[in-house]
């Protein structure tokens, strides 16, 4: 007896959690009866009655469902509006930006210029002044040769 007495004040307990926060944030328009500050009292003061108050009389039904927000181009109704020649506008629009934006894609990372590496066995300067050219032994390699 004492574990059906544990389980139905645990129900309980979260029914009366679960109508506080419903009952707190419903907009106010949808309380019915009297004000949502006014239901916010009945709930909490009579806990079990309260919330079937709250369920029975208290909350509001939702307004007629919205209908879900669609972008234009998944519209059918905007769609049929378009005249052949708005379409036939879009389409290449959308055509050029694709090209830019995969020719943007094709081009380097790097802004700078890119210069071809110099052929084998062809100095990249001419200045013989310049530290570390020409020091290279045969296997590209620095240091002493020998």
């Amino acid at each position: 007896m004492a574990r059906l007495l544990l389980i139905l004040a645990l129900v309980a307990t979260a029914f009366w959690v679960y109508t506080i926060v419903d009952c707190a944030v419903q907009p106010a328009g949808r309380h019915r009866g009297v004000s949502k500050a006014a239901w916010m009292v009945i709930v909490i003061v009579l806990p079990v009655l309260g919330g079937i108050l709250w369920f029975l009389i208290g909350r509001g039904r939702a307004s007629r469902p919205t209908a879900a927000r669609r972008a234009p181009d998944d519209d059918p109704e905007f769609l049929r509006g378009m005249s052949a020649s708005a379409r036939a506008e879009q389409d290449e629009r959308i055509r050029r930006l694709e090209e830019e934006l995969a020719q943007l894609d094709s081009e380097a990372d790097d802004p700078r210029p890119q210069t071809p590496p110099p052929a084998p066995g062809t100095a990249s300067s001419d200045d013989p002044d310049d530290p570390g050219k020409g020091d290279d032994d045969s296997r590209g390699q620095r240091g002493a040769v020998g």
